[in-house]
């Protein structure tokens, strides 16, 4: 019994990587984005793949991914809609 309940999760685990794959959707946990906020920031940008289409934003300082402190986190719908705004923390203003 324990070895058909091993072979059928196998067999679900591929077809959900096939699935992530055609959707262009990437595994939960996986760093989709991560960069300083800025030049002499300490805190980071990063953004995580919920593994279902979606992310989350985080505002980190320490040692991503290993020992950090989360100041911010922010739920997106999307992965790509997490990273477009990741990439407007990090990008310098111009003043003119």
């Amino acid at each position: 019994m324990k070895t058909a309940s091993l072979n059928k999760l196998h067999q679900l685990e591929a077809e959900i990587e096939k699935l992530r794959q055609e959707l262009g959707v990437h595994q939960k946990g996986e760093t989709l984005f991560h960069a300083p906020r800025s030049i002499w920031s300490e805190k980071e940008v990063v953004v995580e793949a919920d593994g279902n289409g979606g992310a989350v934003l985080l505002i980190v300082e320490g040692n991503y991914p290993a020992d950090y402190t989360i100041y911010n986190e922010e739920l997106f719908k999307t992965e790509e809609g997490a990273c477009e705004k990741a990439d407007q923390l990090c990008t310098p203003k111009r003043i003119i």
